[in-house]
């Protein structure tokens, strides 16, 4: 696991702001469920957590428990591709998606955001938040989405993704 920075996680709290309160947000590679945590913290209406390694998700629980979080929020454990199928087919959305997949895991970064770019999970003002070493070049467009700001934080970036022109994605 390679977890958020505490530097990075604070500087994405302050570029999303406070539209993070009642918003649903997706926490994808969850790892410990820092940023999901962080999101309830900051008034998140609900979170999902989407991790398939189970010594994580056994972080998460451990961590939400500590916090004494009892509600607003959902894990699944499953491969992130098949959990946002299942969350499609549950009609879910979300206004924010941060994914921060191990780094070495290039493809999936690109498949995630072209599932995103294709699904209706997103709202039109929703935004797609893709953690990544600054090596790893990923494309500008996927499907629907549209990349909007890149900020680089040491060796690590933050790719922000939205709807392009305001499409719901086909």
């Amino acid at each position: 696991m390679r977890p958020t920075s505490d530097q990075l996680r604070e500087t994405l709290f302050d570029v999303l702001g406070p539209a993070v309160a009642g918003s649903a947000f997706l926490d994808a590679y969850a790892g410990s469920g820092a940023v999901g945590l962080e999101a309830l913290s900051r008034g998140a209406a609900e979170v999902v957590f989407l991790e398939h390694h189970k010594p994580a998700v056994e972080l998460i629980r451990t961590n939400l428990a500590s916090l004494k979080i009892q509600s607003g929020f959902r894990i699944m454990t499953s491969q992130v591709l098949t959990a946002l199928e299942r969350l499609a087919a549950e009609a879910a959305r979300f206004d924010f998606v941060f994914l921060d997949p191990p780094y070495s895991e290039i493809s999936e970064y690109h498949h995630v955001l072209r599932q995103l770019g294709r699904s209706q999970m997103l709202h039109e003002t929703s935004k797609v938040i893709a953690e990544h070493s600054r090596f790893c070049i990923l494309e500008e467009h996927y499907a629907s989405l549209g990349r909007t700001r890149l900020l680089r934080h040491g060796d690590a970036q933050l790719a922000f993704y939205r709807l392009e022109n305001g499409r719901q994605a086909v």
